[in-house]
């Protein structure tokens, strides 16, 4: 080396590098769940592997780096070629490794799942601020200084890739193609550093190695960018699919079963026949029967719209509903292709933060966010269920729809629900949608006031349908769910694999690989 890289355009080039190095660990760790999370939900479990992957393959970086860089003043290019090229063939490999990891359960499947597709480019990047500690340090002196203010760059680089990514490009371009353009904007970046190393370290041994690594990745691109799209075929037909900033969303049509599917990632929020388009949600069969619990009911709440045939069918007894649920590409599916047309308000946004915004107050609130996917925890709590309460009136009911195993009464997640509900409701009952299976939707009905089924104002039909499904909770196997701590989805592991395995049964993984 004839020229130290200290004096090198005032050692910018290195620190752009970090800098851009940096936001790409963060790209790569934000978008690594938008391409499980369809096959394996955006639970705490995908939450954690990714973020643990992250960590391991950064420390691996960190110190195979720095013994690279002892060996060697140059590589630094070639380290940002091998990083570019596994990271452009990560929606690639996304399909084979999400079935390959399929039968080891949500936990451990997720896991290695997340460490083969992630892993080997996070290592690569990892190994770049090693290497350019040891180009900017000019004397063993400096070591610190040049340490620090490398990291601190690198540091910045990913906060700002964070909130680009976040606020910006993600709401635009799907996850798919953002990887594509972060393999190929770390193929032009080793590009300029391969020419920097030529220019100024007068080395050439890693020009060829790194050129070849770009030529590679192009001729890639092809396959990569038509890679794991589905495709309709005789017995599914996708009618849209949107990528939105909670989930993968899709509609489904199965002609030969008459059956329409509203899907977010691998759980199912509508169900309808093509033909008709009436609810084939079982569960919602209850709605149909509440005004009669409350004849004076005028004003609902639905929280998780999803197709809409809730506040469709309070419309028929008179009721408006005002209508809140958190995805914007649902709701635009809901309208298009299930005839969704709102009664009331429609409300876009995160539950916790918008009901502190409603006045109420409301006769009915349905709760229905709780599907076989991934658990909103948040949504559950006694803070949660406190600041619904008070948006209802004094004769109001609170319906909750939960998705779990019955197990006789001794379920812990249905246990849990019940006696968070008693918390803050003094009375409830609850319901089974399908008496004759154990894997079921339950309806909570939660109210200030008594509900006594043998009213005699209350219809006999409504009456019989609801005895037959009345079940006992058993409160003492469950505990009561707050902001602080909360369980339900340790206690609803079983449930997440069990549903999941359903929906992949029903329209096979294709549809569920990002």
């Amino acid at each position: 080396m004839n020229q130290s890289p200290s004096n090198i355009l005032g050692k910018a080039w290195l620190y752009c590098t970090v800098f851009l190095t940096g936001a790409a660990v963060m790209v790569i760790e934000l978008l690594g769940t938008r391409l499980i999370a369809p096959f394996y939900g955006a639970s705490l479990y995908v939450w954690t592997s990714l973020i643990s992957v992250t960590l391991i393959a950064l420390a691996l970086g960190y110190y195979w780096g720095g013994i690279w860089a002892d060996r060697t003043k140059s590589g630094l290019s070639l380290i940002i070629a091998i990083a570019g090229l596994l990271t452009i063939i990560i929606p690639w490999l996304t399909g084979p490794v999400l079935l390959a990891t399929d039968p080891l359960g949500l936990r451990l499947g997720s896991f290695l799942s997340t460490l083969i597709l992630f892993s080997p480019s996070l290592i690569m990047l990892g190994m770049v601020g090693p290497f350019a500690v040891k180009l900017s340090t000019a004397t063993l002196a400096k070591v610190g200084a040049s340490k620090g203010s490398i990291y601190a760059v690198s540091t910045v680089g990913s906060v700002i890739g964070t909130l680009f990514l976040g606020f910006y490009l993600f709401p635009l371009i799907g996850s798919r193609e953002i990887f594509i353009g972060l393999g190929a904007a770390l193929f032009l970046l080793a590009i300029v550093v391969a020419y920097i190393e030529h220019r100024y370290l007068k080395s050439t041994k890693t020009i060829v190695p790194t050129v070849l690594l770009v030529i590679i990745g192009i001729g890639l691109y092809p396959q990569i960018a038509n890679s794991n799209q589905a495709e309709s075929n005789e017995f599914f037909q996708t009618r849209f699919e949107r990528e939105s900033l909670y989930g993968w969303v899709r509609v489904i049509d199965k002609p030969e079963e008459n059956i329409r599917l509203l899907t977010v990632d691998a759980s199912t929020i509508g169900a309808a026949s093509i033909s008709h388009g009436e609810n084939l949600l079982a569960y919602q069969k209850i709605v149909t029967l509440l005004p009669a619990l409350a004849p004076k009911m005028k004003h609902a709440l639905l929280i998780g719209q999803g197709a809409g045939h809730m506040a469709m069918t309070l419309k028929e007894y008179g009721i408006v509903t005002d209508t809140l649920e958190i995805d914007p590409a649902v709701a635009e599916a809901a309208i298009k292709f299930f005839g969704f047309v709102p009664t009331g308000k429609t409300i876009i946004g995160d539950a916790r933060y918008k009901i502190r915004q409603l006045k109420g107050p409301y006769d009915l609130i349905i709760l229905d966010v709780f599907t076989g996917g991934s658990e909103p925890t948040h949504l559950l709590t006694v803070e949660a269920l406190a600041q619904l309460q008070g948006l209802l009136t004094d004769q109001g009911i609170l319906a909750l729809n939960f998705v779990s195993f019955l197990d006789n009464g001794q379920n812990a997640a249905l246990a849990s629900v019940a006696k968070t509900l008693a918390q803050v409701f003094p009375h409830q009952q609850v319901f089974i949608a399908d008496p004759d299976s154990d894997f079921n939707d339950f309806i909570f009905l939660a109210t200030n006031h008594a509900v006594n089924l043998n009213d005699e104002s209350f219809p006999d039909s409504h009456r019989t349908w609801l005895k037959q499904r009345l079940v006992n909770i058993d409160q003492s196997q469950g505990m009561a769910l707050t902001d602080n701590l909360s369980s339900l989805e340790r206690l609803q592991i079983r449930k997440s694999e069990h549903y999941r395995r359903m929906i992949i049964d029903l329209v096979g993984t294709s549809h569920f690989i990002r």
